[in-house]
């Protein structure tokens, strides 16, 4: 039964997914942590931490992962196909579609209607993950909110560096990364 309920969520990610990877962020936190209640928020972040330095896409990754803590190889195997079967349909009509259809006023229409949805997706993937970064784990207390003012000032610093600096950002990434690591081994963070 557990294999069923992993395919039909993950199946419902991928089917609902518009836009990529970030656009996914939202659908997989409702369908794991908050519905299902596979996995906490922490270890959520944890996941689309990790998706972000191992290659390929988040839904995958997210995928894999849950399967694996719910259900072993099978359960990720399960999730994995069940995140990727509504692509691989979808795009295989699509194709057909846009082949056939792609001069037609309509279809560029279609395609221009998309593009604030699939902003506002990424927007609100960013926003949540901020929010879960800075507010919600560790920290002090201000006002009645825990802040993490460690991670508050690693985002300020990797902000100036990538925008003023024009740092490389898998540089930034593994210096943010390194930093936590060594903050943690130390007990501050």
């Amino acid at each position: 039964m557990i294999l069923l309920e992993l395919f039909w969520s993950f199946f419902k990610i991928g089917l609902f997914t518009i836009g990529g990877g970030y656009a996914s962020l939202p659908l997989i936190e409702n369908e794991i942590v908050n519905a299902n209640m596979w996995i906490t928020v922490q270890e959520y972040t944890d996941i689309v931490t990790i998706s972000q330095i191992t290659p390929g896409p988040i839904a995958i990754n997210s995928a894999t992962f849950v399967g694996t803590k719910v259900a072993g190889l099978v359960g990720a195997i399960v999730a994995t196909l069940g995140v990727t079967l509504p692509s691989v349909i979808i795009a295989l009509i699509l194709a057909r579609i846009y082949y056939k259809y792609r001069n037609a006023s309509l279809m560029q229409g279609v395609l221009a209607g998309l593009r604030p949805a699939v902003v506002a997706l990424i927007g609100s993937a960013g926003a949540s993950l901020m929010v879960m970064a800075l507010f919600q784990t560790g920290g002090i207390q201000i006002a009645g909110f825990q802040i993490n003012l460690i991670a508050i000032v690693m985002l300020i610093a990797a902000f100036v560096a990538l925008r003023k600096y024009k740092v490389d950002s898998i540089l930034v990434i593994f210096v943010c990364g390194v930093a936590a690591v060594v903050l943690s081994f130390v007990g501050v963070l």
